[in-house]
Parts: structure tokens; sequence; C-alpha cells
């Protein structure tokens, strides 16, 4: 058994990580060498487990772990962030090593269980072992805020994961197997519909699909930069929206409702979770509601019906977690050399950190859908999803095309506001003592950076190729062209050639130097101007103020709003428990006339 590579990859990291959680700090050499390398020989097993897959873990005849074309990749992007996560962290991380990188490979080796499993049991126990490992890295900082954000982030994705072991106990009763492979449910029942919307809820909380979508910025705010990177920007994305991938194209014959509802999901979180980042004054809360945006897109693909989309949102899944975990540490840099993620207390950290800024503008640009990066190709590809769905069976098509489109122009909106923010304009006076950070935390920027470049330039002959189209065993068709390898060439051209012609001609003559200002007033005079107030005008319009005073006062919050419900309730049940005998003879007495009433009229039918 302990041959099986798959059982290597889940047993091995999980193994080592309980032994880190109970080593002392002060042997943190060994910690470090010993995460490092597990981290180095499950990115090395993942990739021989791709090139060799079909792989599986038979149980007397009974497959219980599958490395397919699908969960192959997926295991293989895991563990590469685990190791990018890692090396980071050396960097990052200054106390509680052992509890920290214990966490973090048994996150690895829970995320291999959850990948690889076959049988909905299994599938199950390491699904809600992530749950908890997510609470415990996410209050690693011990504070009152991180307690309370992992609390949430458990009470939410715990809540849902009730729903997904409901819908996998349907899921059994109409099949009478616990394997998921080889089964093919059509959705011509109330039953096959629950269970389907069951695992599907439990995706949404998982990758940060709105309603379940509120834990999210909370972590993103309030745990370790590398926590954030590590699981609500890589991991929980990638199994969430692979969780979500598994049953609408292998699990469940899906249909026209199905595809409606994904497509609802999808255009509501992208529109409403980046008008809220427009407002945000914390650097890493914005980038988590972001992170809620972008899962949309996912969603939206998947919801497409069509190989084109959900090949658009699969790539996206994968190129959300490399520029999304990019910005996360590049923001965990910033706070870490400045003391603060405040945009107000922020600007001008270009010239200090140099690196950080480059890795970060790449990454937005890649986010915001600007080519030749990666984003502006799986949105592409969903563009043409949605487009390939349009007919009379999908007349709202256009809705979904306009907010997919609405919502990545509002996102290069937002991160204009992020990077002046925080890398452009005036310093403040605090912040002349900051220098950029050390290899280990530059390094992983740096990769993710250029994976970014990478998987939009060569997008059509290494990522979708290899990785995407296999996953999804469908033909992808595409309708229009795009040339990324031209287009960088010509993009890159055409900067040159603007900077060429700038030195050449620019004349200094027809310049006067004068000092700085802005409308008028010196800047001396005026102060440092923040980027921070660059959207704040819209929330006094009338169709989104109410809106934004909602969220800011959790009314828009599912979490806040369930547990006022649940509140409400047992405040009522408290008035009928009053510790008065008479009040509880009186609830005795119904209480036997409802059975005698159920009994009486069983009996007469």
């Amino acid at each position: 058994m302990l041959h099986n590579p798959l059982i290597l990859l889940i047993a091995a990291p999980i193994v080592m990580g309980a032994i880190c959680v109970i080593l002392p700090d002060r042997i943190k050499v060994f910690i470090k060498i010993a995460a490092s390398f597990v981290c180095l020989a499950s990115f090395a097993g993942t990739i021989f487990v791709f090139l060799k897959k079909p792989l599986v873990y038979n149980y007397d005849s009974y497959t219980v772990l599958l490395a397919d074309n699908l969960s192959g990749f997926i295991a293989a992007a895991i563990a590469a962030f685990a190791l990018l996560i890692t090396i980071y962290s050396f960097g990052f991380i200054e106390r509680s090593f052992g509890r920290y990188f214990g966490y973090v490979l048994m996150t690895l080796g829970a995320s291999m269980g959850a990948v690889f499993a076959n049988d909905m049991i299994v599938l199950l126990t390491f699904w809600g072992f992530l749950a908890a490992m997510l609470y415990l890295m996410v209050n690693l900082k011990g504070t009152d805020a991180s307690a309370a954000a992992a609390k949430k982030s458990l009470i939410m994705i715990g809540g849902t994961d009730a729903l997904m072991v409901f819908g996998l106990c349907l899921v059994w009763s109409m099949t009478k197997t616990f394997m998921m492979s080889g089964v093919r449910i059509p959705l011509s029942s109330a039953p096959a519909y629950v269970a389907y919307f069951s695992l599907a809820i439990a995706a949404f909380a998982k990758a940060g699909a709105m309603p379940f979508h509120s834990w999210l910025p909370d972590v993103a705010e309030f745990a370790p930069a590398s926590v954030t990177a590590y699981l609500p920007a890589s991991l929980d994305k990638l199994l969430g929206i692979y969780l979500l991938a598994r049953i609408s194209l292998s699990l469940f014959a899906v249909n026209g409702v199905t595809n409606t509802v994904l497509a609802v999901v999808g255009a509501v979180t992208i529109i409403f979770a980046v008008i809220i980042a427009l407002v945000q004054h914390d650097l890493k809360r914005l980038l988590g509601y972001h992170a809620v945006s972008q899962v949309g897109y996912m969603v939206l693909g998947i919801g497409t019906g069509n190989p084109i989309g959900i090949a658009g949102g699969l790539f996206h899944m994968l190129n959300h977690a490399v520029y999304k975990s990019c910005l996360f540490l590049s923001a965990g840099s910033v706070e870490k050399r400045s003391g603060t993620a405040d945009l107000d207390k922020l600007g001008g950290l270009a010239k200090y950190m140099p690196v950080t800024f480059a890795a970060f503008l790449v990454a937005s640009l890649s986010i915001s859908g600007i080519p030749p990066f990666n984003g502006f190709v799986s949105k592409w590809m969903i563009y043409q999803g949605i487009i390939a769905s349009a007919g009379p069976k999908n007349p709202l098509w256009i809705v979904w095309l306009v907010a997919a489109m609405f919502g990545s122009a509002l996102t290069v909106a937002s991160f204009m506001k992020l990077l002046h923010s925080v890398f452009l304009g005036r310093p403040d006076r605090e912040l002349k003592d900051v220098k950029e950070v050390g290899f280990a935390m530059s390094f992983p920027v740096i990769v993710l950076a250029l994976v970014c470049f990478i998987f939009g330039v060569f997008a059509f002959i290494l990522p979708l190729p290899v990785l995407i189209a296999p996953a999804i065993g469908l033909s992808i068709v595409y309708l229009g062209s795009w040339s990324p390898v031209i287009a960088t060439i010509l993009i890159i051209t055409g900067i040159t050639a603007g900077i060429f012609v700038y030195y050449v001609f620019r004349s200094k003559k027809t310049f006067r130097t004068v000092s700085i200002f802005v409308g008028g007033e010196d800047v001396e005079t005026l102060g440092r101007i923040s980027g921070t107030d660059f959207y704040d005008t819209i929330k006094d319009m009338k169709a989104l103020g109410g809106i934004y005073k909602k969220e800011a006062a959790g009314g828009l919050d599912l979490y806040n709003i369930t547990r006022n419900a649940v509140y409400y309730f047992t405040r009522q049940l408290q008035h009928l428990h009053n510790g008065v005998l008479p009040t509880y003879l009186v609830w005795c007495l119904l209480g036997m006339i409802g059975m005698f009433l159920v009994v009486f009229l069983r009996w007469q039918w």
C-alpha cells in the first residue's frame, strides 16, 4: 500500500506535518528543512502522477483513490503553491514555526486526499479536515480579530459541509455506491437536483462565491498574508472549483436549469464583489473581495455548458491561483516592511521595493485581463463561451456577457487605485526606511509573475493543450482568433518605439520647471494625496449608497443573517421555556394531543 504514489502523496505530508507541530521552535532549522523537502518531494511526486495518469489505489476491487486528467493537474498545482508558500514563509514567519509549517504540510496532504478521492467517504473526511486546518491557520496570530475570522470561516464552510454530506447521501441512495467514477446521474428528479445543488453550495463556500463569500474578506484582512495566499487565494479556489467541475462534468448530467443557476451566481458574484472592493481602504481586504469577484468568472465559465466556456473557467481557476497568490504575497511583503496594510498610510513604495512593485504590477495587469498576461486569455475564453451559449434557450446570455466585461473594467479601475495608493504618489514620512524583502520572500513572487507572463504568451502551447483540454475531455472550438506571441511582440515593439520617440524628440527648451501642484494648490501646502479616495464618490449614488451601508453594517452577510435568525428563534424558545410548571404541563398536553391525532389519522387512512 505504501508503495502506491497516491498514498505517499497523502500520507507523507500529513505524518511529517504532525511531527512538526509537536517539535519545539528552537529547532526551526530542522523544521524548515523538513517542510521544504516534503513540499519539493510532493511536487516531484505530483509531476510523476501527472505523467503516468491514470493511477488508482484499489481496496478489494474498490477504487478508493483515482488520479485522472482533472485531478492530476490540480494536484500538481497544489503542490507547486505549497512549495512556493513554504519558501516565502522562511522570511515571513517569525514565530510558531512548528505549528505553522506543520499545518502547511497537513493541509497539503489533506488537499491531495480530497483531489484524489474517488470514494465519497474519503472525500468527506479530507474535506472536513481541511476546514479544521483553515481554522487553525487563520488563528495563528492569536488576536481577537483573527479568532473571529477563523470561527466565521469554520462555521460557514462547516455549515455547507453538512449540505455536502446530505448531497452525497442522496447520491448514494440513487446509485447504491460510494464510488464516484463511472457514475452519471441524470437531473430528472427532485432528489437529483437537491443532491447537485447541495454539492454545488459546498463548492461555492469553499471557493468563496456569493452568497457564501463573507468569510474570505475577513480572513484576507486578519490572517497572515502567507496563509491567505496559501488557502483562500490558491488551494481553496482550486478545491472548490475542482468539486464544481467534478460534479458538473462527470457525476451529474447537467442541463439548462443548472447552467442558468451557475450563470446567475457567477454574474452576481463578479459585479457585487468588485463594486465593494472599489471603496476598501485595507490592502488585503480589497484583495479579498477581488478573490471573491474572480470566482464569479470560474462559475460563469462552467455555467456556459460548452467546451470553450468550461475550459476558460478551469483555466481562470488556475490563473487566479497564480496571480492572486502573487498579489497576496506582495501585500505581505509590503505589510512586513511598512508595518501596515492601511492604504491611507502607504504610498511611493515603488522606489523602495522595486521587485515587489514589478511583481504586483504584472499580477494586477493579469487579474484585470490585460494582454499579454494569462488573465486575458482565460477571460477571453469565458466571453466566447457565453457567446456560444446564446440562443432561444439562453436569452440572458447578453446579461452574463455584460456582467463579465463590466466586472473587468471595474477591476482595472480598482487596481489603478491600489497601485497608486501603495506604490506610486508621495510616500508617507514614516516609510522612508522601507527596503526590499530578502530572497526567500522575493523568489516566489518573481516566479508567480513569470508564470503570469508565460501562461499568457504560450497559453496555446503549454497550459491549454497539456492541462486544461485533457481535464475536460472535450474538443475546444474557438470562435475568434488570438495570437499571443505575435501580440506580445507588437506590444513590446510599441512600448519600445514610444520610449525611443520620447527620448529622441524631447526638448528641454519646451519645458519649464515648476513646483508640484494638485488642482492649483502647492503639494507641500496641501499635503500628501492618497489614492484611497479615488472612488469614494460612488458611495453617494442612490443606487449604490444603500448597498455600501448594508455591507459595512453586515446586513448582506449570510453569516450575520443566519446568526440573527438563530438568535431570534432561541429567544422565542427561551420565552416558552420560562420555568413555570403550568406552561410545561400545557406543552405536554398539546404534544399528547398531537401524537394522538397522528396515530388516529394514520389508523383511519
